[in-house]
């Protein structure tokens, strides 16, 4: 019995040691957290309009060979296309816009 108390208050005193010596409010961690995510931000801008480029190129691709087969539909494909690439870029701004 006299064990297990030993035990017992030990476990208690490096759980209040361990506690002591985790005090702290975190601001540098959450400061250094922002700046990381908003870190990435740059590079993954320049990604999405890149991949908005790519979208976009394969898009009037698309298009002419449907305008250049006479298919009936080629003003939907071309607006559709278009609406792909115009969301890619605002999405991307306003992300970076809203974030930073």
């Amino acid at each position: 019995m006299n064990r297990n108390r030993f035990l017992f208050s030990v476990a208690v005193l490096m759980a209040a040691a361990s506690s002591a010596l985790a005090q702290g409010n975190g601001t540098a961690g959450i400061t250094e957290a922002t700046q990381m995510v908003t870190s990435y931000f740059d590079p993954a801008t320049k990604l999405i309009y890149a991949i908005g480029a790519v979208v976009g190129l394969i898009g009037g691709v698309k298009v002419y060979n449907k305008f250049s087969s006479g298919d009936p539909d080629t003003s939907k494909t071309a607006a559709s296309w278009f609406g792909a690439c115009i969301f890619l870029i605002v999405a991307a701004t306003i992300l970076r816009s809203f974030f930073l």
